[in-house]
């Protein structure tokens, strides 16, 4: 579905899944070429350790990377299938504070993901995401492996391959 960044921003903020987690989208870029996220730490997502609970970490590192690329293509005319296929999280330090990060896709991910696109058919390719804390620590580090599949040139492929 295509939408604007402001009506995916707001509707991202009151997803269940996002919203009781404390996963608070700040803004999209333009043209969805990037997002900022924060995570508030709460009594909802403190865990024994009094930090945020690593499950919201995960649940926030998630969805944005298959988003943005979705959004990108759609708006660009393709018709494709983007998710999270796999996902390394190292946590570095506790997140005893919020948590924020930054997702920003360049000119060259989207040239070369629309190139894997057109003669492939199936991109996948791993995408990092830092998270810091309110003092600019890092605490988290993930590794987003994206799987991007572009639907109307597989299926021509599949029924040339009958």
């Amino acid at each position: 579905m295509l939408v604007s960044e402001n009506v995916l921003k707001w509707a991202l903020r009151f997803y269940p899944p996002l919203l009781f987690q404390r996963i608070w989208v700040i803004r999209f870029a333009r043209n969805f070429r990037g997002v900022r996220v924060k995570v508030n730490k709460s009594l909802i997502n403190n865990n024994y350790n009094h930090s945020i609970f690593g499950g919201t970490i995960f649940a926030a590192a998630d969805p944005f990377y298959p988003l943005l690329f979705h959004q990108i293509l759609k708006h660009k005319g393709y018709h494709v299938r983007v998710w999270l296929k796999s996902a390394q999280i190292n946590y570095l330090k506790p997140g005893r504070t919020d948590l924020f990060f930054d997702i920003n896709i360049t000119e060259e991910d989207i040239t070369e993901v629309e190139d894997v696109l057109n003669t492939n058919g199936k991109h996948v390719k791993a995408y990092p995401i830092e998270m810091y804390n309110k003092e600019g620590e890092l605490c988290v580090a993930v590794s987003s492996e994206i799987y991007i599949r572009n639907l109307i040139l597989t299926e021509t492929q599949d029924t040339v391959a009958i």
